[in-house]
Order: structure tokens, then sequence, then C-alpha cells
């Protein structure tokens, strides 16, 4: 018996292949086995504008089409941010409210779970999944400057990590 992994929509699916006899009985039972995707296997589905915009949402917490087409540099046409909007939102990314006629529009993810998301993608992408060279970068920078209460924290976190707590 052979078995292989097919993506089927956004699951895995787990296939078993065994003689004509059992085959069918075998591929109805298992089809609708699926397997979580990892996080990491998953590309960034933003373009660089749809990141911008996001970067606007995220810092603002909520703003209509005008406000982020204000904020974003070197900004397209008002009607491609809007455009924009509707693509994120098909895409899962934002949601909107309606405020009288206009839309004001948030993230559907709030900042934090953006956040760790962001730093999974830089360090699998720029350190090569290394949080030891993702620390050591950050200490590097030359506007890396760090007080006595802050590096107490973090050595903190770092006691608490060696222990498996969270602080």
């Amino acid at each position: 018996m052979g078995c292989c992994l097919s993506l089927q929509g956004s699951s895995w699916v787990l296939i078993f292949s065994q003689n004509a006899l059992d085959l069918s009985t075998l591929c109805e039972n298992i089809r609708t086995m699926s397997l979580k995707k990892s996080p990491r296997a998953e590309p960034d589905p933003m373009s660089r504008r749809e990141r911008q915009i996001m970067d606007v949402l995220l810092r603002e917490g909520k703003a209509t089409a005008r406000e982020i087409w204000e904020e974003l540099p070197d900004a397209p046409s008002y009607s491609t941010v809007r455009k924009l909007l509707s693509v994120l939102e098909e895409k899962g990314h934002v949601k909107h409210s309606e405020s009288g006629a206009t839309y004001v529009y948030s993230s559907v993810r709030p900042r934090s779970e953006m956040a760790a998301s962001a730093l999974r993608r830089m360090r699998d992408t720029f350190f090569g999944g290394s949080m030891e060279q993702v620390v050591s970068g950050l200490l590097s920078l030359k506007d890396t400057e760090l007080g006595a209460d802050e590096l107490n924290r973090i050595a903190r976190m770092i006691s608490d990590s060696k222990k498996g707590t969270k602080s």
C-alpha cells in the first residue's frame, strides 16, 4: 500500500492506494481526512500596495479609503486604493463598517497576530529560521539603544524561555 499528500483547496488530504478491490472504499473513507497546513508554508498573499494599506490600518486601527489614500507613500489614485481595499476584503484581510455613506475599514486579524506572522516571515526569509541571528541582527542595528530596564526584561524573557514559561 502507498500513500501521498494532495493539496485540495486550503487543506492537505492524505490519500492511500492499495489493490483495486479495496481502493474505492478506502478512498471514500480517507478523502475527508485533512491535515492542517503549516503556517510557514503559506506564501504572503498580499502585494506591496496591499501591505502598505494594511500597515496604515494596523497603525490607525480603522480608517476610511480617503484617510488610507492620504497616508500612502507615492499614493496611487483614490479609485485604485478603493479597489485594493475591495480586494483585501475579498481575501479576508479587511472588513468594513458603514458610517453614514462612508465605509470605515479595519483589519480582520488583530495587530498582535499580524506582528507574529510578520516576525515569522522575517525570521524565515532573512535569518534562515534562526532566532539567534534575529536577536543578533536587532542588537547590531546602529539605532538600537537599550536601557537597563529593557535589558532586564529581555534577560527575564530569555530566562523564562529556558524554563519553558512565558512572562
